[in-house]
């Protein structure tokens, strides 16, 4: 049987949702060309609409026009969001623009998956100014969807796709290594195993894993066990003083543990001040 569609044409509202898909992909576009920022708020304010599956037109908040910004990295109007709305840029953006109702915000993922450290740096710094504790913990901390992200943090996402600056920048500013995904896997378990399945972006990969040694004191994860099984093949992969300090057969260096000090101790905003001898090194833990 053909499809009936002038049957879509004779609902109520399907002027409505034409309507808001023209406005909605217009202001997508004028995001993604880098518009002036007093403009795209113009827009965003009275002209742009997008449609919601309850059959009703919405505004676009300052939360999913963050996301955009994200996504083509307009860093003017990211930080205009973020000093105008300051956490109320971070809210959860309408179900549109999330993959399930069980979606947590999803700006810091994005900020990874599209590797914007410089906009993910502003949404640290907002958060250290004007978020709770426990409310920042929650942002940095909360794992995405359980269908399509299998409950990954941030973390898990820059771990997986050997993202170093983001990485350090979450675990800098508090995000903890130790949470798991729905599959029991913590960020230096999806680094692992990205380790043992491509040898492209090693480099990268291996500084990755230096910063999490940095930041976890206690290397508390699922993988010990094929690395105490299999010594030959991970030291091959991450060198033979990282693969003694993983599979909990020595300590860490005494250079790696006074770094651990220095990192938790001094906060995160004034890290960029300290000398280049006490920063987070560029660590290469596997000698080429």
């Amino acid at each position: 049987m053909p499809l009936d569609v002038g049957m879509y044409e004779r609902r109520p509202d399907y002027k409505s949702e034409k309507k808001c898909q023209r406005t909605s992909l217009a202001f997508y576009q004028s995001v993604r060309d880098l518009l002036p920022v007093w403009l795209l708020e113009d827009i965003r304010a009275t002209e742009a609409f997008h449609w919601e599956e309850e059959g009703r037109a919405c505004a676009f908040s300052p939360s999913e026009a963050l996301l955009y910004a994200l996504v083509h990295d307009h860093q003017q109007y990211a930080r205009y969001l973020l000093q105008r709305f300051s956490v109320h840029a971070l809210d959860i953006p309408s179900a549109s623009f999330r993959c399930c109702a069980a979606s947590p915000p999803p700006h810091f993922a994005v900020a990874v998956r599209y590797n914007r450290t410089n906009i993910l740096e502003m949404i640290m710094d907002t958060t250290e100014k004007f978020a709770e504790e426990t409310e920042k913990r929650l942002l940095l901390n909360s794992r995405g969807c359980p269908h399509a992200d299998k409950g990954k943090t941030a973390l898990h996402l820059a771990c997986d796709l050997a993202r170093p600056e983001c990485l350090l920048l979450l675990l800098g500013h508090g995000a903890c290594p130790y949470v798991t995904d729905y599959d029991g896997d913590t960020p230096l378990d999806c680094l692992l195993q990205q380790i043992n399945q491509s040898e492209m972006d090693m480099r990268t990969k291996r500084v990755c894993l230096g910063y999490l040694v940095l930041f976890m004191p206690t290397l508390s994860f699922r993988m010990r066990t094929e690395l105490q099984e299999k010594p030959g093949l991970w030291t091959q992969l991450v060198g033979e003083q990282a693969f003694q300090w993983l599979s909990g057969n020595s300590p860490p260096s005494l250079f790696v543990q006074s770094m651990r000090t220095v990192t938790h101790r001094v906060p995160a905003e004034q890290r960029a001040s300290l000398p280049d001898f006490l920063r987070p090194p560029d660590f290469r833990l596997h000698q080429d």
